[in-house]
């Protein structure tokens, strides 16, 4: 996070769009919608506007987390300005900061929705925070979409039909590395460091899961809290078990310590593999790129460092508006990557809604039918369906060489599609 100011700023704005609902409203509060859509909820929907929230640690253990919100806004602002808003609606989004603790996130999301009155909210940071709101949310009818994290339970739908996440599940990326460390180190021994959360343990049990009947074996567990100041203890302790592989399953500070901490031991040189949500640059460049060569990450997004997509068009729309919009955010940070990435796939799910309703978006972020995003890698599109609620189930294994990561492999689908 860049200073206080620019919080306060991303807090403030009031990025402009508006949607036309089904057929028109009911009553002058536009809370329903007539016409073929009759009923449905159009709370946070005007004739020329749309009102979204959302909530995010712009403070806290977790503050790396803020770029993330900074690539929204450049998308809001950008469709408001130069396309007219969403489906001829301006975006108004408001951002709340939770600082990374659940009972914040539920304070907050319940002003976005009983005092704000938006129309959903994109999106909630965490795992922990997320799991907080999706109840109330739930029980209000409102979209949670593209909850900002890969706990597997988003996808499963079960009592929660208006919560949806976005990224590939942890779940997924457990699979991934699993069959990456089986395939370089079948007979490996493993570390792992995890959050004490869903987060955390959704990775670890994955891994396990997908490593159980290989000569691959985690012999060494050390968990941690998000309110730990440090992991130095853990580490300590997995050093011992000279695993030759360390899982580094942690969110950025404490990912960013491990990283440091792996560097400094000469007596232990593991493979050591980090979580894809602390592998931006903004994680890496204070350990230092020397402290971090063949660290093994996955993927979903084209790296804006790789000079391979320099003449993406895709990547040269982002990093133009985001210096419109966003002067001074950090345009190589993948974190402001994401939020773009995200932003553009809230438009395009609104855009496929047969009603511009709560209703309507609900339905259509649950029916994706391989919808491109520009700055994903090829291959990976967006698809939900009957019994499907993980929008992107593909990734691909990069290592960190010289200055930036490179791709290594091919993109490696958990869908089973």
């Amino acid at each position: 996070m860049r200073t206080r100011a620019i919080q306060a700023a991303l807090a403030a704005t009031a990025v402009v769009v508006a949607v036309a609902g089904c057929g028109g409203r009911d009553d002058a509060a536009g809370d329903t919608a007539s016409g073929d859509c009759h009923g449905q909820q159009t709370t946070g929907l005007t004739d020329s506007t749309m009102k979204l929230g959302g909530v995010f640690p712009l403070s806290g253990p977790a503050s790396a987390y803020a770029e993330l919100p900074k690539g929204m806004q450049a998308y809001f602002e950008y469709v408001n300005n130069e396309q007219g808003g969403i489906d001829g609606r301006k975006v108004e989004y408001l951002l709340r900061d939770d600082g990374y603790q659940p009972p914040k996130t539920v304070e907050e999301t319940r002003r976005l929705v009983e005092q704000d009155q938006v129309f959903a909210v994109l999106s909630t940071l965490g795992t922990p925070t997320s799991a907080a709101v999706w109840d109330y949310l739930n029980q209000r009818e409102v979209p949670q979409i593209f909850v900002a994290g890969g706990a597997t339970q988003w996808g499963v739908g079960d009592g929660h039909p208006w919560t949806i996440g976005w990224q590939p599940s942890y779940h997924a990326e457990g699979q991934v590395f699993a069959r990456y460390v089986t395939e370089q180190k079948p007979d490996a021994t493993v570390a792992v460091l995890y959050q004490n959360d869903d987060f955390g343990k959704d990775l670890l049990a994955s891994f396990t899961e997908a490593t159980a009947g290989s000569r691959v074996r985690v012999i060494a567990e050390q968990s941690y809290e998000v309110t730990d100041p440090t992991v130095d203890p853990q580490l300590r302790n997995l050093a011992n078990s000279k695993a030759d592989v360390l899982l580094n399953f942690a969110t950025p500070k404490f990912a960013a310590q491990t990283l440091a901490a792996d560097a400094r031991n000469s007596e232990w040189n593991p493979l050591h593999i980090l979580t894809q949500v602390s592998s931006t640059m903004s994680v890496l460049e204070p350990v230092g790129f020397e402290n971090v060569q063949n660290v093994v990450t996955s993927v979903f997004v084209k790296d804006p460092a790789d000079p391979q997509w320099t003449d993406d068009p895709g990547m040269q729309l982002y990093r133009d508006k985001l210096a419109r919009y966003v002067p001074g955010a950090d345009p190589s940070d993948g974190y402001t990557l994401v939020g773009w990435a995200m932003a553009q796939s809230f438009h395009k799910a609104f855009d496929a809604a047969t009603c511009k309703t709560r209703e309507g978006l609900r339905d259509a972020m649950r029916s994706l039918d391989d919808v491109e995003i520009d700055l994903l890698l090829p291959g990976i599109t967006l698809h939900t369906g009957e019994g499907d609620g993980y929008p992107m189930e593909a990734m691909q294994i990069q290592r960190f060489q010289g200055d930036r990561w490179v791709l290594s492999g091919d993109l490696v689908d958990t869908s089973g599609r």
